[in-house]
C-alpha cells in the first residue's frame, strides 16, 4: 500500500500554510484523512532542530552547519513521521520539504546544489514528493505580509537579494520539472487562491483512489 506525498512550498509570506488547510478540509470533505506536517520539525527532536535555525544567536550560525541541521531533522522526521504515514496509505502534506533546501541554503546562501543533491540522496533515498504546490509572491509583497504577521526569524531579517535568490530559485527548479510542480500566484485574493487551488485538489484524489 502506497500514499501520497504532497509539499508546499514558496517564500515568506506567500500564504502556505492558510492554503494548505484549505487544501486538507478539501480532503476529508471527499473522505481522505491527510497527514499534515511540516519542515524544519515534524517529530519533537526535529521541532527542537527548527528552534536552532529559526532562533537569533549571539553567534553566527555557520551556513554549512545550518545546511546540515535542516537535514538532521527531515532524517528524523521522515523515519518517524513521512515514511511510515506513506506506508500506510495516508496522504501525507508537508509545509516545505527539500526544495526549500535548494531554495534557501541553495539560493540564497549560495551552497553549491550539487552538495545539496548528495545530502538528498543520502537521506531520502529514492523518495521524492509527488506533488509540489510551489506558492509564488513578489518579494516585497512576502515580506510586508510577514512582517504584518509576527516578529522575524533568523530567515525573515535577511537582505532583499537573499528574498531575490530564494524566490528564483524556486521558479527555476518548477520550470525544470513541470510534471511535479504546480505553480499558484499567491499574491492574489484568498478566493482566487483557493480557486486555483482545485485542479490539484481533483489530482490529489485521483490518485489517491486509483
Amino acid at each position: 500500500m502506497s500514499g501520497l506525498f504532497v509539499t508546499f512550498e514558496g517564500p515568506e509570506g506567500a500564504g502556505k500554510s492558510t492554503n494548505l488547510q484549505y487544501l486538507a478540509e478539501a480532503l476529508r470533505a471527499a473522505g481522505a484523512d491527510p497527514l499534515l506536517t511540516r519542515e524544519p520539525g515534524g517529530t519533537p527532536i526535529a521541532e527542537q532542530i527548527r528552534g536552532l535555525l529559526l532562533a537569533n544567536h549571539d553567534e553566527q550560525m555557520d551556513d554549512d552547519a545550518e545546511l546540515l541541521l535542516m537535514f538532521a531533522a527531515r532524517a528524523q522526521h521522515l523515519n518517524q513521521v513521512i515514511r511510515p504515514a506513506l506506508a500506510a496509505g495516508r496522504i501525507v502534506i508537508s509545509d516545505r520539504f527539500t526544495d526549500a533546501t535548494y531554495a534557501y541554503q541553495g539560493g540564497g546562501r549560495g551552497i553549491d546544489p550539487e552538495r545539496i543533491a548528495v545530502l538528498e540522496s543520502w537521506v531520502q533515498g529514492k523518495l521524492r514528493p509527488d506533488l509540489t504546490l510551489l506558492f509564488d509572491v513578489p518579494v516585497d509583497v512576502g515580506l510586508a505580509r510577514a512582517k504584518a504577521r509576527s516578529a522575524l526569524d533568523r530567515f525573515e531579517q535577511e537582505e532583499r537579494a537573499f528574498f531575490d535568490a530564494v524566490r528564483n530559485t524556486y521558479l527555476s527548479r518548477a520550470a525544470q520539472a513541470p510534471e511535479r510542480y504546480r505553480v499558484i500566484d499567491g499574491s492574489g485574493a484568498l478566493a482566487d487562491v483557493q480557486a486555483a487551488l482545485q485542479p490539484a485538489v481533483h489530482w490529489i484524489l485521483g490518485q489517491w483512489r486509483a
